[in-house]
C-alpha cells in the first residue's frame, strides 16, 4: 500500500510539473501574440481548460460520467449576471456567489443523482442540463431569455483577462493537486477503480462522490462567471450540449485522470476548432471521430502516450 501511494505521489508530482510547464509557456505568449482576436481565442481556450479540469475531477479521478459541465458554467455565468442586472451587486461579490451557488446546487443534485450508475447517471445529468437551459431561455422577464444579459467587464485589456484566466487556472491546478494528494483524492481513486471494494473498506462512497461533484460544479461555475465578464454577455447557448461535447473531447484527447491532459486537450481542440472554421462547420464531426479513435486505440490520451515514451 505504501509503495502504491509513493508511486501515485511521484506520478502526480510529474503531472503537476508538466502542467505548470504548460502554464508557464502560455504566460509568455502575449510577448509574441498581440492580435486581439488570437488573444481572445486563447482566453476561451483557458476557459475550456477550466471546464475540462472540473469535468475530469468527476469523470477522470472519480469515475462518474456527467453531461452537465457546460450547464453549470451557464448557471455560474447567470448567477453573476443576474445579481448585477437586478440588484447591482458588484463583480467582487457576484463571482464568489457563482462559485458558492453552483457548489451548493452540485451538492444537492449530487445527493440525488450519484446513487445512480453508468448510463442512468449520464442521462439524469443530461436531463438536468437541458431543463436548466430551457428554463433560463424561457424566463424572459427574469433572464431576458435568448437575448441574453449584459455583464460588466473586469478589465478593458485582453492581456489583463488573459493573465486573470491563467492565474485562476494555476489556482485550480494547485487545489486539485493538493486534493489528490490528500485522503479525499485517495478515496476518489478507490471509488473510480472499485466502488464496491471502496464501500466495503468503509469509505462513504456517496459522500465523496457528492463532494467531487460539488467541487467540479464550482470550478465550472467559476469558469462560466469569468467568461461572462470577458464576453460581457451571457446566454443559454453557454449550456448547449455541444459545449459539453467539446469538454469531453478535450479530456479524452488530452488524457483522463491527469492534470496536464485536460489543459493540453483544451488548447488543441479549441485552437483546431478555430482553424476548422475556414473549411466549414465540421468541427464536431472531426472531434467525434477523434474521440472514437482515442477511445479505441489510445484510452490514456496524449498524456498517457507522453508518459509511456522512453
Amino acid at each position: 500500500m505504501s509503495g502504491e501511494r509513493n508511486l501515485w505521489s511521484r506520478r502526480l508530482a510529474l503531472d503537476l510539473r508538466a502542467s505548470l510547464g504548460v502554464v508557464a509557456a502560455l504566460a509568455i505568449v502575449p510577448a509574441f501574440v498581440d492580435s486581439p482576436y488570437w488573444l481572445g481565442v486563447l482566453i476561451v481556450s483557458v476557459y475550456f481548460a477550466l471546464l475540462a479540469l472540473g469535468w475530469n475531477l468527476l469523470a477522470g479521478f472519480t469515475g462518474q460520467f456527467s453531461l452537465a459541465p457546460a450547464a453549470f458554467a451557464m448557471l455560474g455565468a447567470y448567477t453573476t449576471a443576474l445579481l448585477d442586472y437586478h440588484w447591482k451587486v458588484p463583480l467582487a461579490l457576484g463571482i464568489p456567489a457563482a462559485i458558492v451557488s453552483t457548489a451548493l446546487l452540485g451538492w444537492l443534485l449530487g445527493r440525488v443523482v450519484l446513487r445512480l450508475k453508468g448510463p442512468y447517471l449520464a442521462l439524469t445529468t443530461l436531463s438536468f442540463a437541458e431543463i436548466a437551459r430551457v428554463v433560463i431561455g424561457n424566463s424572459y422577464v427574469f433572464t431576458r431569455g435568448d437575448q441574453g444579459l449584459n455583464v460588466p467587464a473586469l478589465f478593458h485589456s485582453r492581456v489583463g483577462y488573459y493573465y486573470l484566466f491563467l492565474g485562476v487556472l494555476l489556482a485550480v491546478l494547485a487545489g486539485l493537486y493538493f486534493l489528490m494528494r490528500a485522503r479525499a483524492g485517495r478515496f476518489w481513486l478507490a471509488i473510480r477503480d472499485d466502488e464496491i471494494g471502496a464501500e466495503s473498506r468503509g469509505i462513504d462512497v456517496v459522500r465523496y462522490k457528492t463532494l467531487a461533484f460539488a467541487l467540479s460544479c464550482a470550478i465550472c461555475g467559476l469558469a462560466g462567471s469569468l467568461y461572462g465578464t470577458f464576453s460581457q454577455l451571457v446566454s443559454p447557448e453557454l449550456g448547449l450540449l455541444l459545449q459539453t461535447g467539446l469538454v469531453i473531447s478535450m479530456v479524452v484527447v488530452g488524457g483522463m485522470g491527469s492534470l496536464t491532459g485536460p489543459i493540453v486537450g483544451a488548447l488543441i481542440v479549441y485552437l483546431a476548432s478555430e482553424w476548422l472554421r475556414e473549411v466549414g462547420n465540421i468541427q464536431m464531426i472531426v472531434f467525434s471521430i477523434a474521440v472514437i479513435l482515442f477511445a479505441r486505440f489510445l484510452r490514456t490520451g496524449l498524456w498517457g502516450l507522453a508518459t509511456r515514451a522512453p
